[in-house]
Protein backbone atom coordinates (compact mmCIF):
# COMPACT_ATOMS: atom_id res chain seq x y z
CA UNK A 1 0.00 0.00 0.00
CA UNK A 2 1.24 3.47 -0.91
CA UNK A 3 1.31 6.03 1.86
CA UNK A 4 0.72 9.29 0.02
CA UNK A 5 1.42 12.82 1.15
CA UNK A 6 -0.69 15.17 -0.95
CA UNK A 7 0.58 18.60 -1.97
CA UNK A 8 -1.94 21.05 -3.46
CA UNK A 9 -1.27 24.17 -5.48
CA UNK A 10 -2.81 27.38 -4.14
CA UNK A 11 -5.09 27.92 -7.15
CA UNK A 12 -8.88 28.15 -7.07
CA UNK A 13 -9.20 24.88 -8.98
CA UNK A 14 -6.82 22.95 -6.70
CA UNK A 15 -8.37 24.36 -3.53
CA UNK A 16 -11.84 23.45 -4.79
CA UNK A 17 -10.74 19.86 -5.47
CA UNK A 18 -8.80 19.46 -2.22
CA UNK A 19 -11.71 18.67 0.13
CA UNK A 20 -13.32 16.24 -2.33
CA UNK A 21 -10.00 14.57 -2.98
CA UNK A 22 -9.11 14.07 0.67
CA UNK A 23 -12.47 12.50 1.51
CA UNK A 24 -11.44 9.58 -0.73
CA UNK A 25 -7.72 9.43 0.05
CA UNK A 26 -5.82 9.46 3.34
CA UNK A 27 -3.15 12.14 3.64
CA UNK A 28 -0.08 10.79 5.46
CA UNK A 29 2.45 13.14 7.13
CA UNK A 30 5.66 13.69 5.16
CA UNK A 31 7.70 11.55 7.57
CA UNK A 32 5.35 8.54 7.24
CA UNK A 33 4.72 8.76 3.50
CA UNK A 34 6.53 6.90 0.72
CA UNK A 35 5.31 8.97 -2.23
CA UNK A 36 4.39 12.61 -2.85
CA UNK A 37 1.25 13.24 -4.89
CA UNK A 38 1.32 16.73 -6.39
CA UNK A 39 -1.88 18.41 -7.62
CA UNK A 40 -1.24 21.44 -9.81
CA UNK A 41 0.46 22.36 -13.08
CA UNK A 42 4.00 22.11 -14.41
CA UNK A 43 5.21 25.26 -12.63
CA UNK A 44 3.96 24.04 -9.27
CA UNK A 45 5.53 20.62 -9.86
CA UNK A 46 8.92 22.24 -10.52
CA UNK A 47 8.66 24.21 -7.25
CA UNK A 48 7.57 21.12 -5.32
CA UNK A 49 10.35 18.91 -6.69
CA UNK A 50 12.95 21.36 -5.40
CA UNK A 51 11.24 21.95 -2.06
CA UNK A 52 10.83 18.25 -1.23
CA UNK A 53 13.91 16.81 -2.94
CA UNK A 54 15.70 16.32 0.41
CA UNK A 55 13.23 13.57 1.37
CA UNK A 56 14.37 11.35 -1.52
CA UNK A 57 10.87 10.07 -2.37
CA UNK A 58 9.12 9.67 -5.75
CA UNK A 59 6.67 12.26 -7.09
CA UNK A 60 3.38 11.48 -8.82
CA UNK A 61 1.75 14.50 -10.44
CA UNK A 62 -1.97 15.01 -11.10
CA UNK A 63 -2.70 17.80 -13.52
CA UNK A 64 -5.05 20.52 -12.31
CA UNK A 65 -3.26 23.19 -14.37
CA UNK A 66 -3.23 23.72 -18.13
CA UNK A 67 -0.89 21.64 -20.29
CA UNK A 68 0.64 19.49 -17.54
CA UNK A 69 3.58 18.05 -19.45
CA UNK A 70 5.21 16.80 -16.24
CA UNK A 71 1.91 15.55 -14.83
CA UNK A 72 -0.57 12.69 -15.19
CA UNK A 73 -4.26 13.10 -15.97
CA UNK A 74 -6.33 14.08 -12.94
CA UNK A 75 -8.17 11.18 -11.30
CA UNK A 76 -9.56 10.53 -7.85
CA UNK A 77 -10.47 6.82 -7.72
CA UNK A 78 -8.17 3.77 -7.39
CA UNK A 79 -5.18 6.01 -6.85
CA UNK A 80 -3.19 3.46 -4.83
CA UNK A 81 -3.45 0.88 -7.60
CA UNK A 82 -2.58 3.46 -10.27
CA UNK A 83 0.54 4.61 -8.41
CA UNK A 84 1.64 1.01 -7.81
CA UNK A 85 1.55 0.36 -11.57
CA UNK A 86 3.21 3.67 -12.50
CA UNK A 87 6.59 3.68 -14.25
CA UNK A 88 9.61 5.46 -12.76
CA UNK A 89 11.56 8.13 -14.61
CA UNK A 90 14.76 9.44 -13.03
CA UNK A 91 15.99 12.86 -14.12
CA UNK A 92 19.02 14.92 -13.13
CA UNK A 93 18.77 18.72 -12.91
CA UNK A 94 21.12 21.43 -14.12
CA UNK A 95 23.16 23.30 -11.53
CA UNK A 96 24.13 26.92 -12.11
CA UNK A 97 26.84 28.79 -10.23
CA UNK A 98 26.66 32.47 -11.11
CA UNK A 99 28.79 35.47 -10.25
CA UNK A 100 27.04 38.83 -10.34
CA UNK A 101 28.28 42.27 -11.33
CA UNK A 102 29.22 42.92 -7.68
CA UNK A 103 30.97 39.53 -7.39
CA UNK A 104 28.22 37.93 -5.33
CA UNK A 105 27.93 34.16 -5.77
CA UNK A 106 24.51 32.66 -6.49
CA UNK A 107 23.54 29.01 -7.01
CA UNK A 108 20.33 27.33 -8.14
CA UNK A 109 19.11 24.15 -9.81
CA UNK A 110 16.86 23.77 -12.85
CA UNK A 111 14.89 20.73 -13.93
CA UNK A 112 13.77 22.22 -17.26
CA UNK A 113 16.23 24.89 -18.32
CA UNK A 114 18.48 27.78 -17.38
CA UNK A 115 17.86 30.86 -19.48
CA UNK A 116 20.13 33.88 -19.80
CA UNK A 117 18.16 36.93 -20.89
CA UNK A 118 18.91 40.55 -21.63
CA UNK A 119 17.50 42.82 -18.92
CA UNK A 120 17.56 46.13 -20.79
CA UNK A 121 16.78 47.45 -24.28
CA UNK A 122 20.28 46.41 -25.34
CA UNK A 123 20.89 42.93 -26.73
CA UNK A 124 23.15 40.60 -24.77
CA UNK A 125 26.78 40.06 -25.76
CA UNK A 126 27.91 36.59 -24.69
CA UNK A 127 30.86 34.25 -24.98
CA UNK A 128 30.09 30.55 -24.57
CA UNK A 129 32.61 27.85 -23.71
CA UNK A 130 32.15 24.10 -23.87
CA UNK A 131 34.60 23.03 -21.18
CA UNK A 132 37.83 24.84 -22.07
CA UNK A 133 36.90 25.16 -25.75
CA UNK A 134 35.26 28.33 -27.06
CA UNK A 135 31.98 27.31 -28.63
CA UNK A 136 31.12 30.79 -29.82
CA UNK A 137 33.39 33.79 -29.32
CA UNK A 138 30.76 36.53 -29.43
CA UNK A 139 27.01 36.01 -29.63
CA UNK A 140 24.77 39.08 -29.92
CA UNK A 141 21.24 38.00 -29.02
CA UNK A 142 18.28 38.37 -26.69
CA UNK A 143 19.59 35.44 -24.67
CA UNK A 144 20.45 31.76 -24.65
CA UNK A 145 18.90 28.61 -23.14
CA UNK A 146 20.60 25.58 -21.65
CA UNK A 147 17.99 22.82 -21.55
CA UNK A 148 17.71 19.31 -20.14
CA UNK A 149 15.92 16.55 -22.12
CA UNK A 150 12.93 16.91 -19.76
CA UNK A 151 12.78 20.64 -20.53
CA UNK A 152 13.54 20.41 -24.23
CA UNK A 153 9.83 20.53 -25.16
CA UNK A 154 9.16 23.61 -23.02
CA UNK A 155 10.74 27.06 -23.55
CA UNK A 156 13.51 25.44 -25.60
CA UNK A 157 11.03 24.17 -28.20
CA UNK A 158 9.33 27.58 -28.34
CA UNK A 159 12.60 29.17 -29.50
CA UNK A 160 13.11 26.39 -32.09
CA UNK A 161 15.55 24.33 -30.06
CA UNK A 162 15.97 20.56 -30.56
CA UNK A 163 13.83 17.97 -28.76
CA UNK A 164 15.98 15.55 -26.75
CA UNK A 165 14.97 12.07 -25.62
CA UNK A 166 15.37 11.30 -21.91
CA UNK A 167 18.06 8.70 -22.56
CA UNK A 168 20.07 10.91 -24.94
CA UNK A 169 22.60 12.01 -22.29
CA UNK A 170 22.62 15.40 -23.98
CA UNK A 171 21.81 19.02 -23.18
CA UNK A 172 20.78 21.69 -25.66
CA UNK A 173 22.18 25.20 -26.06
CA UNK A 174 19.70 27.32 -27.98
CA UNK A 175 20.02 31.04 -28.80
CA UNK A 176 17.07 33.41 -28.39
CA UNK A 177 16.74 35.81 -31.35
CA UNK A 178 20.40 35.65 -32.46
CA UNK A 179 21.50 38.82 -34.26
CA UNK A 180 25.21 38.09 -34.82
CA UNK A 181 26.00 35.53 -36.07
CA UNK A 182 22.49 35.12 -37.50
CA UNK A 183 23.10 31.59 -38.70
CA UNK A 184 24.06 30.15 -35.31
CA UNK A 185 21.23 27.86 -34.29
CA UNK A 186 22.78 26.46 -31.14
CA UNK A 187 24.47 23.21 -30.20
CA UNK A 188 23.65 19.85 -28.65
CA UNK A 189 26.42 18.72 -26.29
CA UNK A 190 27.09 15.81 -23.94
CA UNK A 191 25.47 15.95 -20.51
CA UNK A 192 28.93 15.61 -18.96
CA UNK A 193 29.86 18.99 -20.46
CA UNK A 194 30.49 22.05 -18.29
CA UNK A 195 29.10 25.19 -19.92
CA UNK A 196 30.69 28.56 -19.13
CA UNK A 197 28.92 31.74 -20.30
CA UNK A 198 30.48 35.17 -19.91
CA UNK A 199 28.85 38.57 -20.27
CA UNK A 200 31.19 40.52 -22.56
CA UNK A 201 29.71 43.93 -21.71
CA UNK A 202 28.48 43.99 -18.13
CA UNK A 203 27.97 47.75 -17.89
CA UNK A 204 26.10 48.40 -21.13
CA UNK A 205 24.42 45.03 -21.73
CA UNK A 206 23.18 43.56 -18.40
CA UNK A 207 21.76 40.06 -18.36
CA UNK A 208 19.82 37.92 -15.90
CA UNK A 209 19.79 34.16 -15.38
CA UNK A 210 16.62 32.20 -14.64
CA UNK A 211 16.79 28.63 -13.34
CA UNK A 212 13.22 27.40 -13.95
CA UNK A 213 11.56 30.05 -11.74
CA UNK A 214 14.52 31.48 -9.78
CA UNK A 215 16.04 34.67 -11.20
CA UNK A 216 19.48 36.17 -10.58
CA UNK A 217 20.10 39.60 -12.12
CA UNK A 218 23.23 41.40 -13.34
CA UNK A 219 25.23 38.30 -14.23
CA UNK A 220 28.99 38.60 -14.79
CA UNK A 221 29.50 34.94 -15.68
CA UNK A 222 27.84 31.61 -15.06
CA UNK A 223 28.84 27.95 -14.96
CA UNK A 224 26.24 25.30 -15.80
CA UNK A 225 26.48 21.53 -15.53
CA UNK A 226 24.27 18.49 -14.99
CA UNK A 227 24.25 17.43 -11.35
CA UNK A 228 25.53 13.91 -10.68
CA UNK A 229 24.37 13.95 -7.07
CA UNK A 230 20.81 15.26 -7.31
CA UNK A 231 18.19 12.99 -8.87
CA UNK A 232 14.40 13.24 -9.02
CA UNK A 233 12.11 10.24 -9.40
CA UNK A 234 8.87 10.95 -11.26
CA UNK A 235 6.03 8.46 -11.63
CA UNK A 236 3.95 8.18 -14.80
CA UNK A 237 0.96 6.14 -15.86
CA UNK A 238 1.78 3.38 -18.32
CA UNK A 239 0.14 5.15 -21.27
CA UNK A 240 1.25 8.63 -20.22
CA UNK A 241 5.03 8.37 -19.84
CA UNK A 242 7.31 11.37 -20.16
CA UNK A 243 9.21 9.58 -22.94
CA UNK A 244 5.96 9.10 -24.85
CA UNK A 245 5.09 12.79 -24.49
CA UNK A 246 8.52 13.79 -25.81
CA UNK A 247 8.18 11.44 -28.80
CA UNK A 248 4.73 12.87 -29.59
CA UNK A 249 6.23 16.36 -29.63
CA UNK A 250 8.93 15.13 -32.01
CA UNK A 251 6.28 13.70 -34.34
CA UNK A 252 4.33 16.98 -34.27
CA UNK A 253 7.46 18.86 -35.29
CA UNK A 254 8.18 16.43 -38.16
CA UNK A 255 4.60 16.78 -39.45
CA UNK A 256 4.93 20.55 -39.51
Amino acid sequence: MNKCHFIFDNTKKSIKLKRRFLTKNKNYPVSLSNVFVVLGGDGFMLQTLKKYQKYNKPFYGLNTGTFGFLMNKYKINNLDNIITKAKKVIISPLVMNAITKNYNKKSAIAINEISLLRQSRQTASLQIKNGSNILIKKLICDGVLVSTPAGSTAYNLSVHGPILTLDSKKIALTPISPFRPRRWRGKVVKSSTKIFIKNLNIKKRPISAVADNIEVRNIRNIKIKVSRNLKFTLLYDKNNSLNKKIKLEQLKRQVK
